[in-house]
This record gives C-alpha cells, sequence and structure tokens, in this order.
C-alpha cells in the first residue's frame, strides 16, 4: 500500500520540492523539465510483459541500465542539462526504491 505512495511521491514530489526550493525564479519550468524524466519509462514498452509488477526496472530496461544511469549523472554537471539531469537521476531514485521496496 505504501510503496505506489512512495514511489510517485519521489516521482511528482521531489521534483517539486527541488524546484520550490532552488529554483524559485522558474519554478513552474523547473519541475516540469524535470518530470519529463519520467518519458525514460517508454522503455517499459521493449518488454514482454510490458508491465510486470514484481520486476525492478533498474538494469532491466535499456534505459534503467547502469550505463544510462552514468549518462544522467553526468548530465547534472553542465548547468544547460542540470535540470533535465535531475529529472531523470530522480526517476532512477524512485525506482531504485521501489525495487528496495518489493
Amino acid at each position: 500500500m505504501l510503496q505506489p505512495i512512495i514511489h510517485y511521491g519521489i516521482h511528482f514530489g521531489l521534483p517539486l520540492v527541488i524546484a520550490l526550493l532552488f529554483f524559485k525564479a522558474f519554478w513552474l519550468k523547473a519541475y516540469c523539465i524535470m518530470i519529463l524524466g519520467i518519458l525514460i519509462d517508454l522503455d517499459h514498452l521493449l518488454a514482454d510483459p510490458i508491465f510486470a509488477p514484481n520486476r525492478c526496472s533498474i538494469n532491466f530496461h535499456p534505459l534503467h541500465s547502469y550505463y544510462a544511469i552514468v549518462v544522467y549523472l553526468i548530465l547534472l554537471i553542465p548547468k544547460k542539462t542540470r535540470l533535465l539531469g535531475l529529472g531523470l537521476t530522480i526517476h532512477i531514485i524512485a525506482d531504485i526504491t521501489d525495487c528496495c521496496l518489493m
């Protein structure tokens, strides 16, 4: 019961908190960019079955691989890609948390 609340709380709540705390002047834009990190879930469409409730996404789907995670962390460094990197990294944090709660 708590697992989906925590998972989606991280997906949508953590970017909001970060946007409000660190990007006050353009918090809505920052929030929307970070939320775009959810698009990496499109790689779930490559899996069979597409949704498996007890499957950990980390290192199973291509955009959730360890190699992809390294790229997301590198995106945190340049200022121009930082928000996208934050969104992708927060998405991975949510999925890692989900895996730990399984």
